[in-house]
């Protein structure tokens, strides 16, 4: 009994099959050139995806090696399909990153209220086409033909599942993830969206463990219909550890997860990229996210640049103890900071003046960027708190991140996480809804115990 996982990223698309014990079995992986939507901004190949899952899947299901019982999707959020009577898609894969015409924004807020009471009572900071449900606006208020002729409006991951089920189905992580949709209070659609007629092509809401059974290729498969991608890498957490406990997931974006907290987002915390998601059983997750690993490339750059230190010198960099001290005790901030913002006043430029080696310019870079992600984590622990403290994706690796963070979080125990699984694994954990252990952590995600060191400026 197999799973097949189709993992749909902006970068890389997936695919892998896990055994029983969701042991990885197979993994392959494919990059594929962006189109241009008909204002020429770059999107995915919708069309491309879709043959490459097609012919992965006639593979695998062929594969002697395999047996294959189900297959799940996980996928981005803020991503819509949007489909005639027929099921054909009648527009590109619009990115998210699109930029969103202001009149229309400003319609939508002088019909529905204002921008602070929306985010508030939908968990949802004003982003523009990141909120899919302004997508939806849009798209009715700039073509409105097109629109008429929608039936359905899948996000994508409910879309690829579509594929093979022929079913319209919406769950609650996709329709919970900064959408402007949810109505986090009253747990239903948001008023505007059943004012918008909306809800008509919006499918029916059903549980994210909800699966089709059908015959493909002469198999009896069970089919889930997709999970949005950081629900999915939080659920193999949420299932082996049943203590409250914080994720840290890493990478370009780094989003401070919180199961825990069952608290209505403040205008104040929403003003800091602070939202909701929801669970695969619709209960909320706080989040607050940081463009972390953007700033760290941009920075690492002109450090590198700066000091012409050894090829890659910067992973061999050990925490030191003493820097980290020296450090905290200036009284200033050497970094100007280009994609994120501080609340505390930054240099023109950067001061590498003021810092004498890489590894000492390394340190202070990674204290500045850890003061933001301590304060973003302290928004999603709320007034509650947390025993542990999970960091996956690429800062996991990175000791002078975590150690400063160990020494933070006192009260809290650290473990780093080397999974390359990320939402792979929760997507197959969703579709066999099988319980597991806190031992499944520790054998299938690497943990490692962080031990703090003394920190002192003294010899």
């Amino acid at each position: 009994m197999h799973t097949l996982i189709f993992d749909i990223g902006k970068t890389n698309k997936k695919a892998f099959v896990f055994d029983k014990k969701y042991k990885e079995l197979h993994k392959s992986y494919v990059q594929f050139e962006e189109k241009q939507d008909e204002d020429g901004f770059p999107c995915d190949d919708l069309d491309a995806i879709q043959l490459w899952i097609q012919k992965t899947l006639t593979a695998l299901l062929q594969d002697p090696n395999f047996d294959i019982t189900a297959i799940n999707f996980s996928s981005y959020g803020a991503s819509l399909v949007h489909l005639d009577a027929t099921g054909k898609p009648l527009t590109p894969l619009y990115n998210y990153l699109k930029p969103y015409p202001p009149e229309v924004l400003t319609s939508f807020y002088a019909t529905f209220g204002k921008p602070s009471d929306m985010a508030r009572e939908t968990a949802s900071p004003r982003l523009a086409m990141l909120n899919s449900g302004l997508q939806l606006y849009w798209l009715k208020k700039t073509q409105p033909e097109i629109f008429k002729a929608v039936r359905w409006s899948l996000h994508l991951p409910q879309y690829l599942s579509y594929l093979l089920t022929g079913v319209p189905l919406s769950e609650y992580t996709s329709i919970g993830c900064h959408t402007t949709l949810w109505d986090f209070e009253n747990q239903a659609y948001h008023d505007w969206v059943r004012m918008e007629k909306l809800d008509h092509i919006l499918a029916p809401l059903v549980p994210t463990n909800t699966s089709i059974n059908r015959k493909i290729l002469g198999k009896q498969l069970k089919v889930g219909i997709g999970i949005h991608d950081s629900s999915a890498a939080l659920l193999p957490y949420l299932m082996a550890e049943p203590n409250p406990f914080l994720l840290l997931s890493t990478g370009t974006w780094s989003i401070a997860l919180n199961p825990f907290n069952q608290e209505l987002l403040t205008e104040a915390e929403l003003a800091q990229d602070c939202l909701n998601f929801l669970r695969v059983d619709g209960n909320p997750v706080k989040a607050a996210r940081l463009f972390l690993g953007e700033e760290y490339k941009t920075q690492l750059r002109q450090l590198i640049q700066y000091y012409t230190p050894a090829p890659h010198a910067h992973r061999q960099v050990e925490f030191d103890p003493r820097l980290y001290a020296k450090i905290s005790e200036r009284p200033g901030y050497l970094y100007r900071f280009k994609h994120l913002n501080t609340s505390w006043q930054q240099p023109p430029e950067t001061q590498f003046s003021g810092m004498a080696t890489f590894e000492e310019a390394f340190h202070q870079l990674m204290w500045e960027l850890v003061q933001l992600q301590i304060r973003k984590a302290e928004l999603a622990i709320g007034s509650g708190t947390v025993n542990k403290i999970f960091i996956d994706g690429g800062f996991a690796d990175n000791k002078v991140y975590v150690a400063m963070l160990a020494h933070h979080f006192t009260k809290a125990k650290i473990r780093t996480t080397a999974s390359p699984l990320g939402s792979a694994l929760g997507a197959a954990m969703v579709v066999r809804d099988k319980t597991v252990g806190k031992k499944f952590l520790k054998r299938n995600y690497a943990l490692k115990k962080y031990k703090r060191q003394v920190v002192s400026q003294d010899d």
